[in-house]
Parts: structure tokens; sequence; C-alpha cells
């Protein structure tokens, strides 16, 4: 029962996480002495294991091999080409001769669980974060150009100069004030297609340009009181 008690059976890695056809490493070690017995790798556990390596039957054409072979101490093996079907919970167990001369289970390891996957799957998902980020940093940049112009536009005069120009004349700039909010700005001009023709040589055109915002009040005799002040201003240009 002393001997028993001093020997100890480590097995460190819980989890392992392996591509397929790469080589899989099991890590496995004891300590002290026990009965005879050998040393196996079961995966799963009950009635529905199978082994995967026993220190008394090596097949040489196994995929299974023993990472120092001989050792009495180290049982560390390494699974070559791994495959999906290879996934599982991989124990290292110490074995001892029963009463019926069968081997008995004296320890076993906490259990690795393995994990397989694709070797092309861990790069495409990389690929799809990327292509992702890179979506998402060209929708922002969108955003903020629409935002952008659109405060620019706001800010910009709603009534610009406009310019037109009257057969020989010189061209004359209409603009339109923007007044203050409650208070109503008119821009009465003369579009192009309103325009006199240069057969039409009789024809006069007159541009009027109205600013019916408040004047600042100024004494004058004979207004009636309670009117508001506006300027209006006719402009006439004979057409050539």
């Amino acid at each position: 029962a002393q001997v028993h008690q001093r020997f100890s059976l480590q097995q460190p890695k819980a989890r392992v996480t392996v591509a397929v056809g790469e080589t899989l490493t099991l890590n496995c070690t004891t300590s002290g002495t026990a009965r005879a017995g050998p040393v196996m790798w079961l995966k799963g556990w009950g009635s529905g294991n199978k082994t995967v390596y026993d220190q008394k039957k090596q097949d040489p054409s196994s995929r299974v091999t023993r990472a120092v072979d001989g050792s009495n101490t180290d049982f560390t093996i390494h699974i070559r080409n791994v495959q999906p079907i290879d996934a599982g919970t991989y124990y290292c167990v110490k074995f001892v001769k029963g009463n019926a001369d069968e081997d008995e289970v004296f320890q076993r390891g906490r259990g690795t669980e393995v994990s397989v996957h694709d070797a092309a799957l861990v790069p495409g998902m990389v690929a799809a974060a990327l292509v992702l980020c890179f979506l998402l940093l060209l929708g922002l940049l969108v955003a903020l150009c629409m935002y952008r112009r659109k405060r620019q536009g706001g800010a910009g005069s709603p009534c610009p100069a406009r310019t037109v120009a009257m057969g020989s004349f010189s061209s004359v700039p209409l603009r339109c004030c923007a007044g203050t909010p409650g208070t109503s700005s008119e821009v009465l001009d003369a579009e192009s297609s309103h325009l006199p023709s240069q057969q039409s040589s009789k024809e006069e055109n007159d541009i009027h340009y109205a600013d019916l915002q408040p004047l600042p009040p100024a004494p004058r005799r004979g207004r009636s009181p309670g009117t508001a002040p506006t300027e209006y201003a006719s402009l006439r240009v004979a057409a050539k």
C-alpha cells in the first residue's frame, strides 16, 4: 500500500487544438513505483473507450508513436496526420495486474480535450474579418462626408448673387439680402428665358428689385403711424 501511494501520474494539458494534417502531442509523465502493469492512452472513458496507445502492443505502422521511446516515466505520445475523427478526450491510464491476471485501472489522468479544425478555416476567418472592418470604415467615411456636405450647404447663402447679361450692356449683378428670422426678402429677377431676342429691338425690359426688410426708422412727416418703411428700386434697360 505504501508503494502505491508514492506513485503519481500527471496529465498537464486540459485542452489542445490542432489543425487537420498536423501532429498532435499528448503529454503524460509518471513518478514513483507501482505494481507491474502497462500505461495506455484511451480515447473516451467508459464502455465506449478506444485504445490509442498500449505500452505492451506497439504497431510500427500506427500513426501513434512515443515521444521518448523506452522511457519508464515519460509516456508522451505523438499522433501524426490528425483528422477530424481524432477529436475527443484522451486519458493517460496506469494499469496493474489484478487477481484474475487481468489489467485493472490503477490511476488515470484528468483527460485532455482535443479539438481539430480545418487548416484553411483560420485564414478564411481572418480575411472575412478584414473585409468587414474595411466595409465598416468605408461606410463611416461616406457618412462623415455626407454630414459635412450637409453642414456646409446649410451654412452657405440661401440666395446667391446672379448676373444677368442685357444685350450689349454690361452684366448686372442681382443679389438678395437675407433678412433676420421673421422678415421677408424677395428678389424678382429676369431669367435668361425671359430675355428679349436680338430681333425685337423696340421692346423694353424692366428689372425689378424689391427688399422688403424693415429699414431703420427715420423721422419723416406725413407718414401714418404704425407703417414700416421699405425700400423699392426699379431699373429699366432698353433692349438694343
